[in-house]
């Protein structure tokens, strides 16, 4: 059977290369269809992807933009997240004086945990709201323990997946990524669903360990480069608006549209 010219048509590219094979011998479906695949699997990864054995067992086998992608930290280590020299040790009243925050903001904490920042940002939102934001129901639970116990009524505690925080379209006026975003599994399709979740003067505040500097005790993989960061956000629209590099160990880099 002969493959219809329409569709060589629609296929692009690859169309062409069929097209040239056409005029030199009969095209069947198979053959068309067996071009197609190889024209696809000869064309450069668009996407930032790539797999591969991990160099660093602390992460895994997926890199992005040449970052292997780090494990998540589970629900387990959650008595770290709440540390009492955690103040001290990442300058965390100065992180939240950097935030800036209105009274009415709409706010997000992804990758929320127990809610050390969820609840220290819920008084300074108090006609706002704080969407805390997590992929482990261990975590949720824990939240909305404290959310009850504390009589709060603006954290609203919000299931996400590997891939999309689940946030509300164009209503949130501050996303807070503290030392997480190096753990996403799909970075990009997270980043973009979140940049979907901004108000049109809304802002991703990003806080990683900064890898430029090699007294930060923290191992390689959990930390990040401001090149690397502005590489990854550009890649989906966002841009680098101010850089605050008065935490002790860490950046604070806010973007936007």
């Amino acid at each position: 059977m002969s493959f219809p010219i329409k569709y060589l048509l629609s296929l692009g590219a690859a169309g062409f290369l069929l097209g040239q094979w056409a005029c030199t011998q009969p095209l069947t479906e198979s053959t068309a269809a067996q071009l197609v695949e190889e024209n696809r699997r000869a064309l450069p990864d668009t996407s930032g992807y790539e797999r591969r054995a991990p160099q660093d067992p602390n992460g895994i086998s997926t890199y992005y933009m040449g970052r292997q992608i780090a494990h998540v930290m589970g629900h387990e280590g959650a008595g770290w997240l709440e540390r009492t020299d955690r103040q001290q040790e990442e300058g965390t009243d100065i992180l939240l004086r950097e935030l800036k925050l209105k009274p009415t903001d709409v706010v997000a904490d992804i990758g929320a945990g127990t809610g050390y920042f969820t609840f220290r940002m819920s008084s300074l939102v108090p006609k706002g709201k704080v969407l805390a934001v997590d992929i482990q129901p261990e975590m949720l639970a824990a939240l909305r323990e404290t959310t009850e116990k504390r009589h709060i009524h603006n954290v609203v505690p919000v299931r996400g997946t590997t891939d999309n925080p689940n946030l509300p379209a164009k209503g949130v006026d501050l996303v807070l990524i503290v030392d997480a975003y190096h753990e996403f599994d799909h970075p990009r399709e997270m980043m973009r669903a979140i940049r979907n979740s901004l108000t049109p003067t809304g802002r991703v505040a990003l806080v990683e360990y900064r890898a430029e500097d090699p007294k930060v005790a923290i191992k390689r993989i959990h930390k990040m480069s401001v090149a690397q960061v502005r590489r990854e956000m550009a890649a989906i629209g966002l841009r680098l608006t101010d850089s605050v590099e008065t935490l002790p160990q860490q950046h604070l880099l806010f973007f936007q549209k």
